[in-house]
C-alpha cells in the first residue's frame, strides 16, 4: 500500500488540515468506508445520488487516519472535530489533483486502453505479461472514470516502472480529463463500435472520441491499432507519433496466421523481425485473439522476448463475469455478463458455436443498454443474427429480451425453443425445467440486467 506525506497531500490539494494534519505518513486512499483499512485516508466525495460526507464519522471509527471534507459541507462531527481534516473547495477535484500530481512524483511509463469492448481484457493481458519484467500497476476491476482512475492511480506503489490503465467514457468529452490525468506515453484502441450510442448519436462521434487518447500521445509515444476494427483508417489518421498494428487477415505488424478455434492454438507473425509465435489462449473466440495481439505488440514494443510474453497469455485468467466458466449441478454455465453491446453480443455468441461441449447449447440473452434510438432494431438484429447458429434454446429476460426473441422468430427460429421471461428467477425456473445434464448455456447481456442473480438462485435450488 503506498504511502503519502500530509504535507504533499495538503500542497497537491490545495486544501489546508485542521487542525492540524497527522503525525505520520497516510497508508493508502479510500472513498468507501465498506473497505477502507485501519491508515487510509478517507475522501468524502459527493455526487448526485450520495454524500461521503455521512460516513466520515464511520470512516474514522474502522481505522483511518485521516478524511478530506469539502469545505462548505456539514458533517455529524461525533469526535471527528478533533482528527486530521483535510479541508479542500471540492473533494472530487482534490482526488483527482492528487492523483495527478503523485503520477507526476513517481514518474512511470503509461500505458492507457480504451475502446468499444474488450479493453478490461486487453488491459489485464497488458499488465500480466509486463509485470513478469517489471514492477506494474494496473486500473483496479474496471475503475475506468473520473473517481475510479485516480484512485488506481493512488493505488500505485512507488516502485512501479509502468502502470497500465483502462478510461472509458459514456458521455462526449469524458475522455479529455482522463487523458490528461494519466499522460500515457502507449495508446492502445481495441476497436470501435455502438457502444453508448444513446449519448453520442453515431459510430464517427464515438471513434472521435477514443481518437481523444491517441491525440494525447506524446511524439515519441507509440500508437497500437486493431487495423480489424471499425474507423481504422479514421483513427490512425489522428495519430503523430509511432503506431503499431494488428490483424487478423490484413498486412500489419502482427498478423494472425493461424488460429483454430477448438483448442484455441495461434500462431502469430511479426512483419519486423519474421519470426512467428505460437501459444495457446486460455479463452475462446476470434476477440481475445485480438486482445492478445493488441497485448502481444505492447510487450514486444518493450523489448520483450516470446518465452514470458508466451507463459503470462497461456496462464491468463479472465476477471469474474468476463467468459466465466463453472458447473453448476450438472450444467456448464458460462457468465459473460459483465456487459454487453451489439459488437461484444455477437463476439460472444460466435465463441460460443466453436466451443466444444459435451450437451446441447443454449443462450440467456437479455437487454443492451444505451442504444437510444437504436434499441429495437439492434435487439432485432441480435435475434436473426442467432439464427445462423445450432442452439437447442433461446431463454431471454425482460422487455428487450423479448425484442431479441422477436428478430429470432421472424429469422425462422423455432418457436417451441424460445422462452420469454419477465424476471431472473422466471429464467432459473425454465432453466432447471427444460436444461439436461452436460448442456451449456451462455449467459450474455448488459450489467444492469444481473444475470449472476440466476447463476445464485440455481447454485441454491433444492
Amino acid at each position: 500500500m503506498p504511502t503519502f506525506s500530509p504535507i504533499d497531500l495538503a500542497q497537491w490539494s490545495g486544501g489546508h488540515w485542521d487542525p492540524a494534519p497527522p503525525a505520520t505518513t497516510i497508508e493508502g486512499v479510500s472513498s468507501d468506508t465498506r473497505t477502507i483499512a485501519p491508515g487510509n485516508l478517507y475522501l468524502a466525495l459527493s455526487g448526485c445520488n450520495f454524500d461521503g460526507h455521512v460516513f466520515v464519522d464511520e470512516a474514522f471509527r474502522k481505522g483511518a487516519s485521516s478524511a478530506v471534507v469539502n469545505n462548505a459541507k456539514h458533517f455529524a462531527t461525533g469526535g471527528s472535530e478533533r482528527k486530521c481534516i483535510l479541508r479542500v473547495k471540492d473533494t472530487s477535484a482534490a482526488l483527482c489533483n492528487i492523483a495527478a500530481s503523485y503520477r507526476i512524483h513517481i514518474a512511470p511509463e503509461i500505458v492507457a486502453v480504451t475502446g468499444s469492448a474488450g479493453k478490461s481484457t486487453v488491459k489485464e493481458m497488458i499488465a500480466q505479461i509486463l509485470s513478469s519484467v517489471m514492477p506494474v500497476a494496473r486500473t483496479k476491476g474496471n475503475w475506468n472514470n473520473n473517481i475510479g482512475l485516480p484512485l488506481s492511480i493512488l493505488g500505485m506503489e512507488k516502485s512501479a516502472r509502468a502502470g497500465v490503465f483502462e478510461i472509458g467514457t459514456n458521455h462526449p468529452g469524458e475522455l479529455a480529463p482522463l487523458c490528461s490525468l494519466l499522460q500515457p506515453s502507449w495508446g492502445v484502441v481495441s476497436n470501435v463500435g455502438p457502444v453508448h450510442i444513446e449519448f453520442f448519436g453515431s459510430i464517427e462521434a464515438i471513434a472521435d472520441e477514443k481518437a481523444t487518447l491517441l491525440r494525447s500521445l506524446p511524439a515519441n509515444g507509440v500508437a497500437v491499432l486493431n487495423r480489424d476494427g471499425g474507423c481504422f483508417e479514421f483513427l490512425r489518421s489522428t495519430v503523430s507519433c509511432k503506431v503499431i498494428t494488428i490483424s487478423l487477415r490484413q498486412s500489419a505488424d502482427y498478423t494472425c496466421s493461424s488460429w483454430d478455434h477448438r483448442d484455441n492454438g495461434v500462431i502469430i507473425a511479426e512483419n519486423a523481425t519474421g519470426e512467428t509465435f505460437a501459444f495457446r489462449l486460455p479463452l475462446p473466440g476470434e476477440y481475445n485473439v485480438m486482445n492478445a495481439m493488441l497485448a502481444i505488440a505492447v510487450a514486444r514494443g518493450h523489448g520483450m522476448k516470446w518465452e514470458p510474453i508466451k507463459t503470462a497469455l497461456e496462464s491468463y485468467t479472465p476477471l469474474p463475469m468476463r467468459w466465466q466458466r463453472e458447473k453448476v449441478a450438472t450444467l456448464d454455465i458460462i457468465n459473460d455478463a459483465y456487459n454487453a453491446n451489439p459488437m461484444s453480443m455477437r463476439a460472444s455468441i460466435r465463441a460460443f458455436a466453436g466451443t466444444e461441449i459435451a450437451g446441447e447449447k443454449w443462450l440467456l440473452l437479455a437487454g443492451m443498454l444505451e442504444l437510444g434510438n437504436n434499441e429495437k432494431q439492434e435487439h432485432i438484429a441480435l435475434g436473426k443474427f442467432l439464427c445462423d447458429g445450432k442452439w437447442k434454446g433461446l431463454i431471454v429476460v425482460g422487455e428487450l429480451g423479448k425484442l431479441i426473441a422477436i428478430g429470432a422468430e421472424e429469422a425462422g427460429f423455432d418457436k417451441s425453443s424460445i422462452f420469454r421471461c419477465d424476471s431472473n428467477a422466471d429464467a432459473a425456473r425454465v432453466i432447471m425445467e427444460n436444461i439436461h445434464a452436460d448442456d451449456a448455456i451462455l449467459f450474455k447481456a448488459s450489467r444492469r440486467m444481473r444475470l449472476e442473480e440466476i447463476v445464485e438462485l440455481l447454485k441454491h435450488q433444492d
